[in-house]
């Protein structure tokens, strides 16, 4: 197998190469498609699947393994020509094989191929860090987190409902008269004022008391997912079992040794100032890089093709997929769950696409112009930091992740190390 030719097309990023497959593979592949097929074929005289090639051949035409050859040989074919021709292809289009024959075929196959950017600006990007002093407000704010995070729930009794309060109650919808699916519950617990249920149901909760049977009428949503009850009138009958508010404790030296290894308030506020002094370091690295990037998409000003766009919305929702079936679901049932159809979920995903893909050849651009490279060791090291990460041997992430392709993440991330080393922090 080998290139015929490469040439470089008028639209951008494409390229149309014709390569050419020898008779050795050729044939080869032809007796790879006769000994899958053979045993579906019958010729008088001979036992079905027992019929010799070339009495096929004799009676079906020479050419009838050829499909089936050309299919098998054409990818390999194609991917070693763009190899050699030095083209990275993102897509192939206009695919037209000719001349095929026992000497082999020939074929040319248009091919999309990422763009080499060519950038500027990527160094002394000024970038304004966000401050990382920790505020007396800042601790006790944590410090309220904390006693909120160890109230307790108690039975409320002297007063009515309010926000704030979780409810128990028992409550059934009915809409035109009629009791509608999904409308009941009984010993419901409801936290008011969190918005769970449709617009009004939680305020009109709110003054009752516990053990009241009372009726509230609310609308529902023009854009409720179900569309049997988007925008109609509905009424809500319910029992009011429970009323129960979070206690907090007082926060004291006692409350400072239940939830941590302190013993004085002020010792505990100490611990706390360095907690929040480390996630505002977090959160400004964070920042920081967000920016980074934010400037760096900026430098991809060049036309990129549509379909490198497109293959990264379908990366993003395979990747949401697999989330989904690690919670014990599937695409379908969370479409069905919220409403939303498929497009929807691809148009959320799209503009983060095209954020990763421009960041990508920006860095790939930058690592090229720097001459940045990934020696033998480093890659070797990325492999053994891979394998500990999936308690996988060293040996099988290799069989998952290309050198090459663990080369250009490596290239990668040294060019964004550069682009923050030489950054200004305003």
């Amino acid at each position: 197998m080998s290139l015929v030719n490469s040439t470089k097309l008028d639209e951008a990023n494409k390229y149309e190469v014709e390569v050419n497959v020898n008779k050795e593979t050729f044939a080869a592949a032809t007796i790879k498609a006769y000994k899958k097929q053979v045993k579906n074929i019958n010729i008088p005289g001979f036992r079905k699947g027992k019929a010799p090639k070339h009495m096929i051949e004799r009676m079906y035409g020479k050419g009838v393994f050829y499909d089936d050859a050309i299919d098998d040989t054409y990818p390999k074919a194609l991917a070693d020509a763009t190899v050699e021709a030095e083209l990275k292809a993102i897509s192939v289009e206009d695919l037209n094989v000719k001349e095929v024959s026992d000497e082999g075929y020939t074929f040319t196959a248009k091919i999309v191929v990422a763009p080499e950017l060519n950038v500027d600006g990527y160094k002394g990007i000024e970038v304004e860090k966000l401050s990382t002093e920790v505020s007396d407000e800042a601790v006790e704010e944590e410090l309220q987190s904390v006693r909120e995070r160890n109230g307790r729930m108690v039975t409320v009794e002297d007063r009515p409902a309010q926000n704030g309060d979780t409810v128990v109650i028992d409550f059934e919808g009915f809409a035109d008269g009629e009791a509608f699916e999904g409308g009941k519950a009984e010993n419901f617990n409801l936290k008011l004022g969190e918005g769970q249920f449709i617009p009004g149901f939680e305020d009109a909760v709110v003054g009752h008391s516990t053990g009241e049977d009372f009726t509230i009428d609310v609308t529902f949503p023009e854009d409720y997912n179900a569309e049997n009850l988007a925008g109609k009138d509905a009424q809500f009958k319910i029992k009011l079992h429970e009323i129960k508010a979070k206690e907090l404790p007082e926060v004291d030296d006692e409350f400072v040794k239940d939830v941590s290894e302190k013993d004085t308030l002020e010792e505990y506020k100490e611990e706390l100032r360095e907690k929040v002094a480390k996630r505002l370091e977090e959160e400004s690295e964070k920042d920081f890089d967000n920016k980074l990037t934010d400037a760096l998409v900026e430098l991809a000003t060049e036309e990129i093709p549509e379909v490198m766009f497109q293959n990264e919305v379908r990366d993003m929702v395979q990747q949401f997929e697999m989330q989904l079936q690690s919670q014990g679901l599937n695409l379908q049932t969370y479409l069905q769950y919220t409403g939303m159809e498929q497009g929807a979920i691809e148009a959320t995903y799209r503009p983060q696409a095209e954020k990763r893909v421009k960041l990508r050849l920006v860095l790939e651009a930058i690592a090229r112009q720097e001459g940045i490279e990934a020696d033998a060791d480093a890659v070797e090291a990325e492999y053994n930091k891979l394998a500990e990460a999936y308690n996988m041997k060293a040996e099988e992430v290799k069989n998952f992740i290309s050198e090459e392709s663990l080369s250009e993440d490596i290239k990668v991330d040294k060019a964004m190390q550069l682009v923050r080393d030489n950054a200004k922090v305003k």
